[in-house]
């Protein structure tokens, strides 16, 4: 039987309880939680008492945490804005990194943790789970067969009516590096990217809307306070791609809108179309929520096609069904004892992150963003 992996985890609010935690407790038989840190002690002792092996060490500071030389694995579930600082000191560590979605703020931070993943030899990856998913996975596969040819234009969908989250330092500008273009708007521009497999952005317009700060009503999680409440409603992105595929990024906390679709494409190609439907956008969501419709012409005819589930999961059966964050869970660690490739790269993760920032970027200054060959940033006249 192989060693079990050590695992650490800096940060132990929400995203390690949902997510992580009930993922690799299920996995017991591979892992071990022995480390756990939290700016708040008394999460991090919660979070050993409730998931840690007897004797599991609770730190207030990650660089002590770090210091422990038995620790695989470090977790980082901390605010967007300590992502790069904890995973760069993790990596100089020797430790192998799951980093939680997104990368970085920037596309400086985030090319400094894939520099540090290279320099370490060590993995690393971020918490894009939504790739797991069975409708997201059924159309990757669509895409790399060929099914609907070249792919041109995409719209990314992370659209909420109202429900800005009220709670932890979502509204904190500072900590976070925005509101929802980089809370959910990066889940879908994810998918966008990796189903069309295109990683080559050439040009970033942007519009960012703070129109709805002052009107917290109606809101799913309860009213928010517009005095503390720093971030955008709602922001747009137009992303031309080197080859000249166009990517449409939509995304919102609150919009007065009906149809809300979250981390979900449409894709269209020379062959054939493809649309995501379904509620599968929390990681605690069964596999099998989401689904596919293909559209096409066959027999000079328009048609639909919509898959039958192919995959059954244990719900099928009476038992608990599998949720996204586990199969994320088992991917990662399958990636690291088998010395092979994480699903998510950081390669990947970086250009998301690159798009995001030039979405803000243009918002601000009112140009597009060309992105040159030598990555670095320019504003360019739209004219």
């Amino acid at each position: 039987m192989a060693r079990k992996l050590k695992l650490g985890f800096i940060g132990c609010g929400a995203i390690a309880r949902l997510k992580h935690f009930p993922a690799l407790m299920k996995l017991k038989n591979r892992v071990d939680l022995v480390a756990f840190c939290d700016i708040a002690k008394e999460r991090a002792t919660k979070a050993a008492a409730d998931f840690g092996e007897p004797g599991a060490r609770v730190y207030v500071q990650y660089t002590e945490l770090l210091r422990d030389d038995s620790l695989d694995v470090i977790y980082v579930l901390t605010p967007n804005v300590s992502h790069c600082e904890i995973t760069v000191s993790a990596l100089s560590a020797g430790k192998h990194v799951l980093c939680e979605k997104p990368m970085a703020i920037t596309y400086a931070e985030a090319k400094n943790m894939l520099e540090a993943a290279k320099r370490s030899g060590k993995k690393l990856t971020i918490g894009y789970q939504n790739r797991f998913r069975g409708d997201s996975q059924l159309l990757y596969r669509a895409c790399r067969n060929g099914d609907l040819g070249e792919i041109y234009f995409a719209k990314a969908h992370a659209l909420r009516r109202r429900a800005v989250p009220t709670w932890g330092v979502f509204s904190d500008k500072a900590k976070q590096g925005g509101g929802p273009l980089i809370d959910i708007g990066t889940h879908a521009l994810d998918l966008a990217l990796w189903t069309m497999d295109n990683y080559k952005p050439k040009r970033v317009l942007g519009s960012v809307f703070y129109k709805l700060k002052d009107k917290p009503e109606g809101n799913l999680f309860g009213p928010w306070d517009p005095k503390t409440h720093q971030v955008e409603d709602s922001a747009f992105g137009l992303v031309t791609m080197e080859n000249g595929a166009t990517v449409y990024l939509e995304a919102c906390w609150a919009l007065n809108i009906l149809n809300t679709k979250e981390a979900q494409v449409t894709l269209c190609g020379t062959e054939a179309g493809a649309e995501m439907f379904g509620d599968a956008a929390p990681p605690t969501s069964p596999v099998n929520v989401g689904y596919v419709v293909f559209n096409r012409v066959q027999h000079d005819r328009l048609v639909e096609i919509r898959p039958s589930a192919s995959i059954a999961s244990p719900a099928d059966f009476g038992e608990a069904a599998i949720r996204v964050g586990d199969v994320e869970t088992a991917s990662w660690l399958d990636a690291i004892v088998n010395d092979t490739q994480p699903v998510v790269r950081p390669e990947q993760a970086l250009v998301v992150t690159q798009i995001l920032e030039a979405i803000y970027q243009s918002a601000q200054t009112g140009r597009a963003i060309e992105l040159t060959s030598n990555d670095a940033l320019q504003a360019v006249s739209t004219t």
